[in-house]
């Protein structure tokens, strides 16, 4: 299997970047295997010097922080060995990386893990480089844990919203049943004292006005219907309250009209 070009010799130091003299450690990235989801790298120099393949994209994986100088593929990059060489790294025991996805040019998946046989290794990391740009990808639970967060804080808000929207309707009951209750108050109040003053009126009106008249006397000779019979004694005793004279039937023998029984 013919094997890829190495870097150049100075690049062996490339993880202490940061820090040129080599003396302090504050330029160096943080160590392989911590969370570093939010870092990007990219060497536009690399991409626009070499093809990024298959073949080729180990060595500008290396290039980046996210790299293990201590895995067993740079063991096999010391020896002029791909380091992506299954047939070597199935005899070999600890940490390593492999190629799971390829899309080339665009996409390639490297996977960390560690292995303890031919056919026993444990994954560790995942990263993916896309377009050129390495990415650590993020562990399963932390995905879960954004998800959940981002939905309770969605379902918080919404409860919010319409717990507010709820006291606004029940304030808006409230004051309504108040007001309603109000006008009906004011109304029945406005209707007894009407009443009280029509009543007032009408007393005033019938202690000033004189007493109604009695009603006439039956003619001489006339015989009372069956209704006026009913009212009996009434009649009768009304009659006889009554003048004998009536200005108006009374008007004198010669025109009064006589009945024979």
């Amino acid at each position: 299997m013919a094997t890829t070009p190495l870097p150049p010799a100075g690049q062996a130091t490339l993880p202490a970047v940061g820090n040129p003299g080599g003396g302090a450690s504050e330029g160096l990235p943080p160590p392989p295997g911590t969370d570093m989801t939010g870092i990007c790298f990219r060497d536009q120099l690399w991409l626009n010097t070499y093809p990024l393949d298959r073949n080729l994209v180990f060595d500008y994986f290396a290039l980046s922080p996210f790299y293990d100088w201590s895995c067993n593929n740079e063991q096999l990059r010391a020896r002029s060995i791909h380091p992506l060489d299954i047939s070597h790294l199935s005899k070999m025991t600890g940490t390593e990386y492999a190629l799971s996805e390829v899309m080339e040019p665009n996409l390639f998946v490297i996977r960390k893990q560690k292995r303890d046989g031919p056919e026993k290794v444990s994954p560790m990391l995942t990263y993916y480089i896309l377009d050129g740009s390495v990415y650590q990808a993020p562990q399963l639970s932390s995905v879960f844990a954004a998800r959940i967060g981002r939905a309770l804080y969605h379902i918080s808000k919404a409860f919010n919203t319409a717990a507010s929207k709820l006291e606004k309707i029940g304030y808006a009951d409230a004051e309504n049943e108040e007001s309603s209750t109000e006008l009906k108050t004011a109304k029945e109040t406005i209707d007894l004292k009407e009443l009280k003053r029509v009543d007032h009126i009408l007393a005033s009106l019938q202690r000033k006005l004189p007493p109604a008249p009695p009603p006439p006397p039956f003619p001489e000779g006339y015989a009372p219907s069956a209704s006026d019979a009913e009212k009996g004694p009434d009649g009768q005793q009304a009659s006889e309250q009554q003048p004998s004279v009536d200005p108006i039937i009374d008007q004198g023998p010669a025109k009064r009209m006589k009945f024979q029984g």
